[in-house]
């Protein structure tokens, strides 16, 4: 039913990735059955020159050094006790990335409901990056695997014309960064974050 895309999928500059990556279909396939959502609101991080960014100034670390990896390969990190899903972009050792941020559920409602709750309501298992993560069974262990490559992976969706930008959420810390205008979503999507 979903394909991964294929390598050449992510041989584009970040922010147009960022963009692309927008209707795509994020797909887990768990022991338990897949889960799939179609990607809704990206954010990207331009790396060395990008306050923002994990790896501002080229910061390696042992966390930040599969930012300096291929495109297309999983830079998943722990913030509080939430998962955050990334797709590496760029070029070998330019380090950006772009977090997924949102998704709205396609497949396996049942088991996302079971990994998040019953008791909330559909529009709030992934309107969030900790919460998709959550609601997809999406842990660290995909540290550095590739987004081509089963059981999580990014499959062909539908291009979104509907497109809004804006500035980026929750780094209020990084000075001029604040402003940039690298945080994508389709408009009206009621799976896409809410702002605080």
């Amino acid at each position: 039913m979903f394909k991964p895309v294929t390598a050449d999928f992510f041989d584009l500059p970040t922010l147009e990735l960022s963009r692309n990556l927008l209707g795509q279909i994020l797909v887990h396939e768990m022991p338990g059955g897949i889960v799939a959502g179609r990607i809704v609101e990206t954010e990207a991080y331009m790396g060395a020159e990008d306050r923002a960014a994990h790896s501002f100034g080229n910061r390696r670390t042992k966390r930040t050094e599969i930012m300096f990896g291929k495109a297309g390969l999983v830079y998943t990190y722990q913030m509080h006790t939430h998962t955050l899903i990334n797709v590496v972009s760029g070029q070998v050792d330019t380090p950006r990335a772009i977090l997924i941020r949102a998704v709205e559920p396609v497949e396996g409602i049942d088991l996302m409901a079971e990994l998040r709750g019953r008791h909330l309501p559909i529009r709030q298992w992934t309107s969030g990056p900790g919460k998709l993560t959550k609601a997809m069974g999406i842990t660290m262990d995909y540290y550095g695997h590739h987004f081509t490559e089963q059981p999580l992976y990014i499959a062909q969706g539908d291009p979104v014309h509907a497109v809004s930008v804006g500035p980026r959420v929750g780094i209020g810390n990084s000075q001029e960064a604040v402003d940039y205008p690298y945080r994508f979503w389709e408009q009206d999507n009621p799976y896409v974050s809410k702002f605080r």
